[in-house]
């Protein structure tokens, strides 16, 4: 330990010692130019002074040339010990007069002029000389000048004594200045140690009696924290195996977030009720964030926030507009908000739908933005934050902002509730920052979007694009790195988050029908022999899911392979979506067009090519046309993830099936074993259709198998506890720094 501490010493010694001995280095050759400029001057006023003394005497004897007197007088003006020689020279520039001492080299070479008087310094082999001439003048009769010449060995001396007094002094500050250091540094790192040491032992951490150190005392929670923080991710390296449950994720908000409640906020709520002619049915709507989240509030036994919009929901509500779901299962609460018929058009149809929406997908359809629009907008996005408020029972709750329908909630829940956890996933891509530009409020989008302390997308590269995006538009500070963006004071986390889905759970899979059954039943509604070739395409009715393209390929595969033509049809289910836009009519008026031109054309076929079934299907039915299908075509345009490959991949225990997937959805991404396809590539898409169909089914089991791992393994429940983690550590960091910066302001000193 003691030769450990002197080699710490000796890191903080050496340093010093280099700092001072460079700064030595350049302070002495200061002092050594400040010391010849102080004495050269000084010998100028010498010598100035000297030269009018000899002045008056020079000009009775040079006149009458008495040598004998001039060499006197010379002989007694040298013997001052600075004045080394004397010379006088005439007019002509010969030396007339001199003392012995004085140099042969020197003669009466003419020197440089500063002021009235000639002087210069001059090395010779006696050694360096300080040289002055004066003129000598009588009547304005030039006699010829006078040359003084000073000794300069005497200033070089002193100049040698100066440094090594400098030096000296410099030696010693460095021996004290590192001698205080090492014994202060010796002291608070014995009493550092022995303070942390009792803190890994458990003394402070348990509630012992040990009395840390006053400076330890604000870092003692910290250091907890940190060393839990580490328990938790080591866990959690060990648990990277283990499947993610319901209870898992339970037990990780209990720990992680102390059992807070969860408050989930999206447009559509996870279950509709109905009214029909045998009274009320509960509906699940065909809705990826749905699938996505609702398993996640069973788990967390929350609130969940959404627009009430089903023909019997307002029967359905208590007096506060809460109904408890699941139906068969009551697990938490879905608390509706209304909206009138205005308030829908403008915020849902007009704003987020006719702009936000073809403005995130690069799907060739032009963004409308209306003044209008944006004030429903503003308006329904304060209407639910103050939902949010009024179900929050504490200052601090987990608020789960979904999707684009609520981008400035986040702001708006943060002004009200500050120390809220409000975590927003925005679940469609993220456009490049001269696209989102487009956008005439895209400041307030993303000043609203700031405000959560997270912000998840599917992939990498929309988190790429939207820090690009306030880079662009916002004055932020953005740290690369971290992927973190400060912003009015407030730190958010940019972060990816693949989402999923809630992997099929024993007791669901062994009560639904088997696959051999569904391959058999489904053929049998449609009326299709039991060998007959069965393609797969589960959509909302939206022209950002490839529909179009889907058709177009199955009419390529049958021109390029006839042979498929009676032996393969393309069930496709489209549940119908925004109709009453004009985008949205004329593209199912397109589509049933499509559909119904290729199966004409192929009409001499005993079955037909393409099934269309624009019609709302619930899960059950959903699931056993999954389990039905030879192939699963997801051809969208640009999409955010696309579930519905992985409900594919889930749905398949038998191991069998294909999965064609588009480039352009955030599945792609991680589900490398589907076949891989551009949609706006026709032939492509028929090409690797008929791979997908004419795939051995030792190949499809190999694929199959490996997506199902991945899917089973990065389930929902996953995707969750990753940003629920994530907040829960940027809420201990913040908690951590309010605590320091208390501590700061604490113990600070007032000035008066």
């Amino acid at each position: 330990m003691a030769f450990k501490f002197s080699r710490l010493s000796l890191r903080f010694i050496l340093p010093l010692a280099l700092v001072l001995g460079l700064f030595a280095y350049a302070v002495v050759p200061l002092v050594d130019n400040l010391t010849l400029r102080w004495f050269v001057r000084d010998l100028d006023i010498r010598s100035e002074l000297l030269a009018n003394t000899l002045q008056d005497t020079l000009r009775e004897y040079v006149p009458s040339k008495d040598k004998k007197k001039i060499n006197q007088l010379f002989d007694r003006a040298i013997s001052d010990e600075r004045l080394y020689a004397l010379g006088f020279c005439d007019a002509s520039g010969r030396l007339l007069y001199k003392t012995v001492t004085y140099p042969e080299l020197l003669g009466c070479r003419t020197q440089r002029i500063q002021g009235g008087a000639m002087q210069s310094l001059v090395q010779l082999p006696q050694g360096s000389l300080h040289v002055t001439e004066s003129p000598l003048e009588m009547e304005s009769l030039q006699l010829g000048k006078l040359i003084l010449v000073h000794d300069m060995s005497f200033i070089e001396r002193r100049s040698a004594d100066t440094k090594r007094y400098v030096m000296s002094l410099f030696g010693l500050l460095a021996i004290i200045i590192s001698a205080i250091t090492v014994v202060v540094a010796h002291l608070s790192w014995r009493g550092w140690i022995r303070a942390v040491r009792d803190i890994l032992r458990g003394d402070l951490m348990m509630g012992g009696h040990a009395n840390p150190a006053p400076e330890m005392k604000p870092l003692v929670g910290d250091l907890r924290a940190l060393l839990n923080e580490m328990n938790r991710e080591r866990r959690e390296q060990d648990n990277q195996s283990q499947l993610w449950t319901p209870d898992k994720l339970r037990a990780l908000l209990h720990d992680e977030l102390a059992g807070d409640e969860v408050l989930v906020v999206s447009n559509r709520e996870p279950y509709i009720h109905i009214r029909n002619s045998e009274g009320i049915a509960v509906q699940r709507p065909a809705s990826g964030l749905v699938t996505a989240v609702e398993p996640v509030m069973r788990a967390c036994s929350g609130t969940w926030i959404a627009h009430g919009a089903g023909s019997a929901d307002r029967e359905t509500v208590d007096s506060k507009d809460r109904v408890r779901v699941p139906p068969s299962n009551p697990s938490y609460t879905l608390r509706r908000v209304w909206l009138s018929e205005e308030e829908e058009k403008g915020y849902y149809f007009g704003f987020a739908n006719e702009g936000l929406w073809p403005l995130c997908h690069i799907a060739h359809v032009r963004p409308v933005f209306r003044s209008s629009d944006w004030e429903q907008y503003v308006a329904v996005n304060r209407r639910f934050a103050e939902a949010v408020i009024k179900e929050a029972r504490t200052d601090d709750p987990v608020v789960l902002v979904q999707d684009y329908h609520f981008a400035l909630l986040p702001r708006m829940v943060r002004e009200v509730l500050p120390k809220a956890t409000i975590i927003t996933f925005w679940h469609i891509p993220w456009p490049n920052p001269e696209s989102f530009g487009i956008c005439p409020w895209r400041e307030e989008i993303l000043e609203g979007l700031l405000g959560s302390t997270i912000l998840g997308f599917h992939t990498p590269f929309h988190c790429k694009n939207f820090i690009e995006t306030v880079d662009r538009y916002l004055e932020t500070r953005i740290e690369h790195e971290a992927s973190t963006i400060s912003y009015g004071g407030k730190l958010t986390q940019v972060e990816d988050y693949p989402i999923s889905i809630a992997w099929p759970e024993p007791a669901q899979v062994s009560s639904q029908p088997t696959v051999d059954e569904s391959r058999i039943s489904i053929r049998h509604e449609l009326d299709l022999p039991e060998n007959h070739l069965l393609g797969l395409g589960i959509d909302r009715l939206d022209y950002t899911k490839g529909i179009i393209e889907r058709f177009q390929a199955v009419e390529r595969l049958l021109e390029l392979h006839p042979s498929m033509a009676g032996r393969f049809t393309l069930v496709q289910i489209a549940a119908p979506s925004r109709s009453s836009l004009e985008e949205y009519h004329n593209f199912e008026g397109r589509v049933r067009a499509l559909a119904q031109r290729i199966n004409e054309r192929f009409s001499g076929s005993a079955y037909p090519p393409i099934v269309l079934k624009i019609e709302h299907h619930n899960t059950e039915q959903v699931n056993r046309y999954y389990r039905a299908a030879d192939v699963c075509m997801v051809t969208s345009l640009h999409d955010g993830m696309n579930l519905v490959a992985k409900e594919f991949v889930a749905e398949r225990d038998d191991e069998r099936g294909v999965l064609l997937l588009s480039q352009f959805t955030g599945a792609a991404r991680e589900l490398h074993e589907a076949l891989i396809v551009n949609p706006y590539h026709i032939e492509q898409s028929a090409k690797e259709l008929y791979r997908a169909l004419t795939m051995p089914e030792i190949e499809q089991r190999d694929r199959m198998r490996s997506m199902r791992s991945l899917v089973k393994d990065f389930n929902v429940y996953r995707w969750a506890s990753r940003m629920l983690l994530d907040a829960a550590r940027l809420r201990r960091r913040e908690r951590m720094l309010a605590k320091i910066h208390s501590y700061n302001c604490k113990n600070s000193p007032r000035r008066d």
